[in-house]
């Protein structure tokens, strides 16, 4: 069975939108701030993580962003990213371009958790927000990998949002796993999933 791991880059204050400029959201992008020597270590941690992962999983605008640019790029991050084969849940994409891509079905919460019985390792998730809002709120992401940016934003969407479920609010507890800074101005930090215990569990 596999495991959702989604990797994320992280304002101080939660803010997970637009982190290259390149939305419209913001002209600003998070990397410029960083040394050559931050830079070249983030590049190596994030290409570690993606050889870690056996496929990707993203939601529609996510996809459509990389699909955009990975394909025109070279180098092992690229070649990486257009090889892994890929997910993308949506609900109005028919044809997808990029190689190595199937489109999941309307049910994003079914066809995750078939995908998690069909995967042997670990499914990434990078960007898409809105896919992750929804796979935390079911429970279905086994772990977090943040990287976080020495900046506050101010606004924007946030890792941790509104639950949808109108529900009483249940706590998400996760288990710190690791802990290390990324040049001299990054921190990167793992977050594991601890699963409810059941409500019915004898004491």
């Amino acid at each position: 069975m596999g495991s959702i791991v989604v990797f994320e880059n992280v304002s101080l204050d939660g803010v997970i939108q637009d982190p290259t400029g390149e939305e419209g959201f913001s002209p600003h992008d998070w990397r410029a701030g960083l040394t050559p020597t931050d830079r070249q270590n983030w590049d190596k941690l994030l290409l570690d993580d993606a050889l870690g992962a056996q496929v990707l999983l993203l939601g529609r605008r996510s996809y459509e962003f990389f699909a955009a640019r990975y394909p025109h790029r070279a180098g092992e991050m690229a070649d990486r990213m257009n090889t892994l084969p890929k997910y993308v849940v949506s609900a109005n994409l028919a044809d997808p371009g990029w190689n190595n891509s199937t489109v999941l079905g309307r049910d994003t919460v079914d066809e995750v958790s078939k995908l998690k019985h069909t995967v042997n390792g670990e499914i990434r998730i990078y960007a898409s927000s809105q896919l992750v809002h929804t796979l935390i709120e079911h429970d279905l992401v086994d772990e977090l990998r943040l990287m976080i940016f020495p900046l506050v934003m101010g606004a924007g969407n946030r890792l941790f949002d509104h639950t949808s479920n109108p529900e009483p609010v249940r706590p998400k507890p996760l288990r710190l796993i690791d802990t290390r800074t990324v040049g001299d101005s990054l921190t990167y930090l793992t977050y594991r999933r601890i699963p409810p215990i059941p409500t019915n569990a004898s004491e």
